[in-house]
């Protein structure tokens, strides 16, 4: 059960609405050679990556993820495992679905995919990179950094915000990954990790007030 209420607190709520709008690329999504789903602790990857594949958007789906302390108590066999069994639980034909058990992190997860695609001589000039909706665009800045060439477009399971919390079932959490993934864009760009992203003066405010506010567990 939840020990927290799911509910935005009242003098927070514009600026994580602020972060979240943010973090959507907001891309169209039309028909690509692969389907990459991150793992997380977010089930609504599995989710999105099945329905994109029946709505005919690629020929194969990779999946890519090991554990890290916010998954294994969820995923305890491995977040790319448990997606890809909800995958075929779901109608994907088993042998269209790749999986990366290694991945630790979003870098790992573009390289081992990249490097599984050609393993099995799969050439994929474009690919739906899934997600939670909070990490589109750092995943999209990590790709076009370690994948260039590739023509890459973002989605996430279609929920809103209040959604999306009731969902993960810890209001603190979200919000503490919100503020944590914002102060990646930067933080990565600066390390080599990702291409460099235009923060807005007001999302950098909304960032800043919410650390002071203490949802400071996810910063690096």
């Amino acid at each position: 059960m939840p020990t927290t209420p799911l509910t935005i607190p009242a003098e927070h709520r514009a600026d994580v609405e602020r972060l979240w709008n943010y973090h959507h690329m907001h891309h169209e999504i039309r028909p690509v050679d692969a389907g990459i789903g991150l793992g997380s602790h977010d089930l609504g990857v599995a989710k999105i990556a099945t329905d994109l594949y029946h709505r005919g958007m690629y020929p194969t789906l990779v999946f890519t993820g090991a554990n890290a302390p916010t998954t294994i108590g969820t995923f305890p066999r491995g977040e790319a495992v448990h997606y890809r069994e909800y995958a075929i639980a779901h109608g994907v034909p088993a042998d269209e679905i790749l999986i990366d058990t290694q991945a630790k992190n979003t870098g790992q997860n573009i390289e081992h995919t990249r490097a599984l695609l050609a393993d099995h001589q799969l050439q994929a000039r474009s690919v739906i990179l899934m997600s939670r909706p909070y990490q589109q665009r750092r995943a999209y800045a990590t790709c076009k950094k370690l994948w260039p060439e590739v023509d890459v477009i973002c989605a996430s399971h279609p929920l809103s915000l209040d959604d999306y919390v009731t969902s993960i079932g810890d209001t603190k959490k979200v919000m503490d990954m919100l503020v944590g993934d914002t102060q990646r864009i930067d933080k990565y760009a600066e390390l080599g990790f990702a291409i460099p992203q235009h923060v807005p003066d007001d999302v950098r405010a909304a960032y800043s007030r919410l650390v002071d506010a203490g949802y400071t567990s996810r910063l690096v």
